[in-house]
This record gives C-alpha cells, sequence and structure tokens, in this order.
C-alpha cells in the first residue's frame, strides 16, 4: 500500500515519509495507552464492551489476512486514492490508519488495562517503541535492499500473522465476554 500511494517519490523520500509514518504510529499508540481508559470513561464505554468490540476487529481484520485480502476496515478506496494524491502521507494515511490503525489501538488499550503493575506498564511501553523502531526498519529495508519479494512466501506470512491475529482477537473477545459476566 505504501509503495502504490507513493509511486512518485524516490527511496529517500520515501524513507523520510516511513519515518515520520513510524513516529506519528508510536506517538498515537502511546497516547491510547495512557489515555485510552480515561477516554473511555468520558463516553460511558466499559471496558469489556470494549474488549469485545476490539476483538471483533481483530477477528474482522485477521479473517482478511486469512484470505491474503486488504479489508475496509484498514483503509477504504478513497483513503487510498487521497494517499496517493498527497505529496507527503506520513501521518495520514500511513501513521493512521495504516499503522495505528483500529486494531492496534485497541490491543494497547486492552493490554494497558490489563496491566497490574508499573513494570507492566513500562514493558507495554517498550514495546510500542520497538513496534515503532521495527516499522521503520521494515520500510528501510524493503526500500533499500529487497527489490522483489517472494509472492509465495508473503502469502504464507499473510495467512500465518492472521491466524495469529485471530486467535488474539477471539481471546480478547472471550476476555470481555467474562469480564462482562456473560460467560465462565
Amino acid at each position: 500500500v505504501f509503495l502504490a500511494i507513493t509511486p512518485n517519490d524516490g527511496v529517500e523520500a520515501r524513507l523520510r515519509m516511513a519515518l515520520r509514518g513510524s513516529l506519528v504510529c508510536g506517538g498515537i499508540l502511546v497516547v491510547f495507552a495512557a489515555l485510552g481508559t480515561q477516554i473511555f470513561k468520558v463516553f460511558g464505554i466499559s471496558m469489556p464492551s470494549f474488549r469485545v468490540a476490539g476483538g471483533l476487529i481483530l477477528l474482522l481484520m485477521a479473517l482478511d489476512s486469512l484470505r491474503a485480502e486488504r479489508g475496509r476496515i484498514k483503509e477504504t478506496e478513497e483513503e487510498l486514492r487521497e494517499g496517493a494524491a498527497k505529496d507527503d502521507v506520513s501521518v495520514t494515511p500511513l501513521g493512521v490508519p495504516l499503522l495505528a490503525g483500529p486494531g492496534a489501538i485497541s490491543s494497547v488499550i486492552v493490554f494497558e488495562s490489563q496491566a497490574q503493575s508499573l513494570a507492566q506498564q513500562a514493558v507495554l511501553y517498550a514495546v510500542i517503541a520497538a513496534i515503532t523502531g521495527l516499522c521503520y526498519l521494515t520500510f528501510w529495508v524493503f526500500l533499500k535492499g529487497v527489490r522483489r519479494v517472494n509472492p509465495l512466501a508473503m502469502n504464507i506470512v499473510t495467512r500465518l500473522m492472521g491466524l495469529l491475529l485471530a486467535a488474539t482477537g477471539v481471546e480478547f473477545i472471550v476476555g470481555g465476554l467474562k469480564a462482562a459476566g456473560v460467560v465462565n
């Protein structure tokens, strides 16, 4: 998607956008990890309800990955067209919603709500920092090094990640239902 929305940009320009987009993603995730539960209180949303909703979003995204399709949860056709027309796509659509989309935001809020100690919260923020770095590293490797990715390998990885994402989504849903007292 990133290559498709930056067809006229060179490697260096794409790397600058990838860095900014990765940093925006990390910043958004930190904000939602720190303030997500307070935002829910303002809107009267319970954590169990959000866990179920987040799990459903992850499950829908996982099903798209298992079918090797890009879902409209990640971005709409209009967002892709708008991104291709922009000079700098680092904030939107790259940072949000491609990198820090509903699934990532849901995950950090749920994991932050489960953190029971300062050490567990620190681990969550360290993971967000690591993910931010890995996002940029992934862009860097593909833009600087790898010119062609084997489609078979990409399909295998996409489907395996989809399966793991589906399991995570189901865990979120089950946890939310248990916390709400709907199931034991």
